[in-house]
C-alpha cells in the first residue's frame, strides 16, 4: 500500500479523530465518509479494531505499510517494551520533529521541506525524513534564504503550538535540538499501541 496523498478529511471523519488539521468539509460533515451518511455504523471486530489502530497511526506519521512495518520490526528488536520503542522510533524521525518544532504546519510539509533540502542535522545537510534523532542532535535550518524564509513562515503559522520539554526551540535561529528521548507520558496517548503491537503479533 503506497503513502496516502488524498483528502485528509476524510481520514479525520473516517477514524473520528483529528489525525490531520481540522478542515471546513469535517464541519460540515461530522460523521464517516460513505454513500449511507450518518447512519449508525456495525460493530467491528477485534481484529478490525486493531487494523484501526494501525491505520490511524500509519496516516498520522505518513508512512506506507512497508516503512511502517519495517519500523515495527525494527522496535521489537530493541531491548525494553515493543509499543513505547514503537511510538518512540517513529516521534523522533527527523520530519516529525522538524513538525513538532513548528517549522512546518503539518507533517506532511515537514516532509517536505528535509525533502527538498532545507534541514541540516548536526551541520550536515540530511534530506531523509525517516531519519531518526537521538538525544544531543542539532537541528538547524540551512542559510539559503529560501530555507529560511518556508520556515519563517512556518513559525509564524505555529506560535501557539508548545513544543515538547525534550526538545528545544531557538526560534531566532532557527534551530532546535533534541535534550533527551521522549518519555513513555510524552508519546502520543491517542493511539492504542498495545493493539497495533497484538495485530502484527497474529
Amino acid at each position: 500500500m503506497s503513502r496516502y496523498t488524498g483528502p485528509t478529511s476524510k481520514i479525520n471523519r473516517r477514524f473520528g479523530q483529528n489525525l490531520f488539521p481540522v478542515s471546513k468539509a469535517e464541519e460540515h460533515k461530522p460523521y464517516p465518509p460513505g454513500i449511507h451518511g450518518p447512519t449508525k455504523r456495525t460493530k467491528v471486530s477485534e481484529y478490525g479494531t486493531g487494523l484501526n489502530e494501525k491505520q490511524k497511526l500509519r496516516f498520522m506519521y505518513g508512512l506506507n505499510e512497508k516503512q511502517f512495518y519495517l519500523v515495527f520490526l525494527q522496535a521489537k528488536r530493541q531491548a525494553g517494551v515493543t509499543g513505547e520503542n514503537f511510538l518512540r522510533l517513529l516521534h523522533t524521525r527527523l520530519d516529525n520533529v522538524v513538525y513538532l518544532l513548528g517549522f512546518a504546519r503539518t507533517r506532511r510539509a515537514a516532509r517536505q521541506l528535509v525533502g527538498h533540502g532545507h534541514i541540516t542535522v548536526n551541520g550536515h545537510k540530511v534530506d531523509i525524513p525517516s531519519y531518526v534523532l537521538g538525544a544531543g542532535d542539532v537541528i538547524e535550518i540551512r542559510s539559503r534564504t529560501s530555507s529560511r524564509q518556508l520556515a519563517t513562515r512556518g513559525t509564524e503559522e505555529n506560535q501557539q503550538r508548545v513544543v515538547p520539554a525534550w526538545l528545544t526551540l531557538e526560534t531566532t535561529a532557527l534551530k532546535g535540538s533534541v535534550n533527551r528521548l521522549p518519555a513513555a507520558e510524552e508519546l502520543p496517548s491517542e493511539i492504542n499501541v498495545q493493539l497495533i503491537v497484538e495485530f502484527y503479533s497474529r
